[in-house]
């Protein structure tokens, strides 16, 4: 499965410690090798996120982009949960538009 990455994501993801990049991208490897998400939530309306036991979260939606993709719209802390849900809302909002 191909993984698109929003320019929100990467900025996140650019400030991301070693550490947590590279669970990060073991998880999406994961995914785009084996279509295989690990600990994942459906939060409805087209939007899930992929959790880690620390609290570090990320946001995405499965997507028709010249055959199905999934979208990595940002990420974030569990603490910070419902402000980054909005924010992941109206980025999908904005891709879909398109």
């Amino acid at each position: 499965m191909n993984i698109l990455q929003t320019p929100e994501f990467r900025e996140w993801f650019d400030a991301l410690r070693d550490k947590e990049q590279t669970q990060v991208s073991a998880r999406l490897d994961r995914i785009r090798e084996h279509n295989h998400f690990g600990d994942m939530r459906n939060l409805r309306e087209g939007l899930a996120e992929l959790r880690w036991e620390r609290g570090l979260r990320v946001y995405f939606s499965v997507v028709e982009i010249d055959g199905k993709a999934v979208l990595v719209l940002c990420g974030g802390l569990k603490n910070d949960q419902k402000k980054d849900i909005r924010r992941a809302r109206k980025i999908l909002e904005r891709y879909a538009r398109h």
